[in-house]
């Protein structure tokens, strides 16, 4: 059995440990509303610019943008790693990392080759380990996402789709449902499809006057169109991660206070049975003297 001296210094660290998870929940809570915020108000911005892409794609069927058209004779695919920087936010990027591998071997198993971006230091450590080719990666984002930090790595990705090196691009990253759920999304990047770029069935279609014409205006749409999705997919995973980290803080919180009244409670019974030592020493001496 442990002394009580080092029940005590076990019992002390627990109690700083607890401090410190603590101090991280709430900091945690705090930066959760924030990127919660960020997180909503990309949303109708992604929302809006799709179905407006979608309204040019079917106004305009004599025009296809490379970002619309299959590469049937492409080898290799393309995939965007959503991840955090930082750790101790429970299995949020465990789950995913799983999901992304399982992606990569379903290309394998097809015969493609997979060019990863990694966004998030934790997702380019983990590409680097298991030997997947990462073409470009952006990492220490901090607390807000900035889509100009975002666009050079992911721009290679969409000029080597453009160029038809790659027959799709994937986007994984963990969607923001509540605070105490996350969810793994693994979606198709492009070729895009203008049902899937609609998030409303318009009554009615418009009839658009282009300047300075349609293959310019769809252009630019498609690509600020395709960055507006990476983007919403850094904001919904930092709001994930805020909630994951929250969670993850309040459970080692909890988790250091049982532990601590285990160890106070293990302290005080071998306090008593050395107590009890003594009283039975000095009895029996009293006893021998006697």
């Amino acid at each position: 059995m442990p002394s009580s001296k080092e029940i005590r210094g076990k019992i002390k660290s627990v109690e700083n440990t607890k401090k410190i998870t603590k101090a991280m929940e709430m900091v945690a809570a705090s930066k959760m509303r924030k990127a919660q915020e960020r997180m909503r108000a990309a949303r109708p911005y992604a929302d809006k610019i799709g179905n407006i892409a979608a309204e040019l794609a079917k106004a305009n069927p004599e025009y296809r943008h490379p970002f619309l058209v299959k590469n049937e004779q492409a080898t290799a695919a393309g995939m965007v790693v959503v991840t955090t920087d930082k750790g101790l936010c429970g299995g949020l990027n465990t789950n995913l990392l799983r999901a992304a591998t399982n992606k990569l071997k379903e290309l394998e198993a097809s015969g493609q080759k997979t060019d990863v971006v990694a966004i998030g230091g934790k997702g380019l450590g983990f590409m680097n380990r298991v030997g997947a080719r990462v073409v470009a990666h952006a990492t220490q984002l901090g607390d807000q996402p900035h889509i100009e930090t975002l666009i050079g790595p992911v721009k290679v990705l969409l000029d080597a789709y453009a160029e038809g090196k790659l027959s799709a691009v994937y986007l994984c990253y963990t969607k923001f449902i509540n605070t105490m759920k996350q969810e793994v999304v693994v979606q198709q990047l492009l070729p895009l499809k203008a049902a899937d770029m609609a998030t409303e069935k318009p009554a009615h279609s418009w009839d658009y006057i282009y300047e300075p014409d349609a293959a310019t205006v769809i252009d630019e749409l498609l690509v600020r169109y395709t960055e507006a999705l990476v983007f919403q997919a850094v904001a919904e995973n930092m709001a994930s991660e805020q909630s994951a980290r929250m969670v993850a803080m309040k459970a080692a919180t909890d988790n250091a206070g049982t532990l601590i009244g285990e160890l106070k409670l293990v302290y005080n019974k071998t306090r008593q049975a050395a107590i009890t030592k003594e009283l039975s020493e000095i009895v029996s001496g009293a006893a021998a003297v006697g």
